[in-house]
Protein backbone atom coordinates (compact mmCIF):
# COMPACT_ATOMS: atom_id res chain seq x y z
CA UNK A 1 0.00 0.00 0.00
CA UNK A 2 1.19 3.43 -0.67
CA UNK A 3 2.15 6.24 2.05
CA UNK A 4 -0.17 8.47 0.61
CA UNK A 5 -3.45 9.12 0.62
CA UNK A 6 -5.95 6.28 1.34
CA UNK A 7 -8.93 7.28 3.22
CA UNK A 8 -10.61 10.79 1.41
CA UNK A 9 -13.38 12.63 3.41
CA UNK A 10 -15.40 14.38 0.16
CA UNK A 11 -17.82 17.27 0.60
CA UNK A 12 -20.13 17.35 -1.90
CA UNK A 13 -23.67 18.77 -2.19
CA UNK A 14 -24.96 17.05 -5.00
CA UNK A 15 -26.16 13.67 -4.54
CA UNK A 16 -25.39 12.04 -8.03
CA UNK A 17 -21.80 14.17 -7.99
CA UNK A 18 -21.05 13.00 -4.68
CA UNK A 19 -21.85 9.62 -5.50
CA UNK A 20 -20.02 9.26 -9.04
CA UNK A 21 -17.19 10.80 -7.14
CA UNK A 22 -17.34 7.98 -4.79
CA UNK A 23 -16.94 4.88 -6.72
CA UNK A 24 -14.24 6.44 -8.75
CA UNK A 25 -12.44 7.09 -5.72
CA UNK A 26 -13.20 3.40 -4.67
CA UNK A 27 -12.41 2.36 -8.17
CA UNK A 28 -8.84 3.87 -7.89
CA UNK A 29 -8.04 2.09 -4.05
CA UNK A 30 -9.30 4.92 -2.12
CA UNK A 31 -11.48 4.75 0.78
CA UNK A 32 -14.21 7.55 1.61
CA UNK A 33 -14.03 8.37 5.18
CA UNK A 34 -16.97 10.41 5.28
CA UNK A 35 -19.26 11.73 2.84
CA UNK A 36 -20.62 14.99 3.68
CA UNK A 37 -22.91 17.50 2.05
CA UNK A 38 -22.57 20.84 3.59
CA UNK A 39 -20.28 22.69 4.99
CA UNK A 40 -21.81 22.07 8.90
CA UNK A 41 -21.84 18.08 8.22
CA UNK A 42 -18.00 18.04 7.37
CA UNK A 43 -16.93 20.79 9.84
CA UNK A 44 -18.76 18.38 12.52
CA UNK A 45 -17.12 15.66 11.56
CA UNK A 46 -13.82 16.55 11.78
CA UNK A 47 -14.43 17.98 14.87
CA UNK A 48 -15.86 15.00 16.27
CA UNK A 49 -12.26 13.38 15.56
CA UNK A 50 -12.84 11.95 12.22
CA UNK A 51 -9.69 11.26 10.21
CA UNK A 52 -8.76 11.44 6.66
CA UNK A 53 -5.54 11.56 4.61
CA UNK A 54 -6.79 13.91 1.70
CA UNK A 55 -10.03 15.77 1.05
CA UNK A 56 -12.36 16.65 -1.98
CA UNK A 57 -14.21 19.94 -1.26
CA UNK A 58 -17.01 21.44 -3.83
CA UNK A 59 -16.35 24.81 -3.30
CA UNK A 60 -19.79 26.33 -3.18
CA UNK A 61 -22.49 24.42 -0.90
CA UNK A 62 -25.76 25.07 -2.07
CA UNK A 63 -24.51 28.78 -1.88
CA UNK A 64 -22.46 28.63 1.21
CA UNK A 65 -18.82 28.49 1.23
CA UNK A 66 -17.13 25.38 2.24
CA UNK A 67 -13.60 27.44 3.44
CA UNK A 68 -14.22 26.88 6.83
CA UNK A 69 -13.85 23.20 6.17
CA UNK A 70 -10.66 24.78 4.44
CA UNK A 71 -9.14 25.89 7.09
CA UNK A 72 -9.71 23.36 9.32
CA UNK A 73 -8.25 20.82 7.23
CA UNK A 74 -5.15 23.15 6.72
CA UNK A 75 -5.06 23.59 10.43
CA UNK A 76 -5.04 19.85 10.88
CA UNK A 77 -2.06 19.49 8.18
CA UNK A 78 -4.50 17.45 5.78
CA UNK A 79 -4.03 18.44 2.10
CA UNK A 80 -6.89 18.78 -0.06
CA UNK A 81 -8.32 19.70 -4.03
CA UNK A 82 -11.51 22.16 -4.40
CA UNK A 83 -14.19 21.19 -6.99
CA UNK A 84 -16.28 23.48 -8.83
CA UNK A 85 -18.46 24.38 -12.15
CA UNK A 86 -17.35 27.88 -11.41
CA UNK A 87 -13.95 27.97 -12.78
CA UNK A 88 -11.05 29.64 -10.59
CA UNK A 89 -13.72 31.43 -7.91
CA UNK A 90 -12.22 30.68 -4.91
CA UNK A 91 -10.78 32.62 -2.12
CA UNK A 92 -6.96 33.67 -2.91
CA UNK A 93 -5.48 32.33 0.15
CA UNK A 94 -6.08 28.88 -1.20
CA UNK A 95 -4.49 29.95 -4.53
CA UNK A 96 -1.54 26.76 -4.27
CA UNK A 97 -4.83 24.36 -4.11
CA UNK A 98 -5.40 22.09 -6.73
CA UNK A 99 -8.67 22.59 -8.71
CA UNK A 100 -10.45 20.30 -10.39
CA UNK A 101 -13.08 21.52 -12.78
CA UNK A 102 -16.67 19.81 -13.20
CA UNK A 103 -17.40 17.53 -15.12
CA UNK A 104 -14.52 16.22 -13.10
CA UNK A 105 -12.83 13.83 -15.48
CA UNK A 106 -11.20 10.07 -14.05
CA UNK A 107 -7.62 10.93 -15.51
CA UNK A 108 -7.86 14.46 -13.91
CA UNK A 109 -8.76 12.73 -10.49
CA UNK A 110 -5.76 10.36 -10.52
CA UNK A 111 -3.34 13.15 -11.30
CA UNK A 112 -4.93 15.70 -8.34
CA UNK A 113 -4.89 12.72 -5.68
CA UNK A 114 -1.34 11.49 -7.04
CA UNK A 115 -0.16 15.76 -6.33
CA UNK A 116 -1.96 15.79 -2.71
CA UNK A 117 0.05 12.41 -2.00
CA UNK A 118 3.23 13.93 -3.19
Amino acid sequence: MSAGPRRILLVEDEGLVALMLEDMLEDMGYDVAYSAASVSQAVAWIEAGGEADAALLDVNLGGESVFPVADLLKARGVPFAFSTGYGEAHDPRFRETPLLGKPILVERLQEVLRRLEG
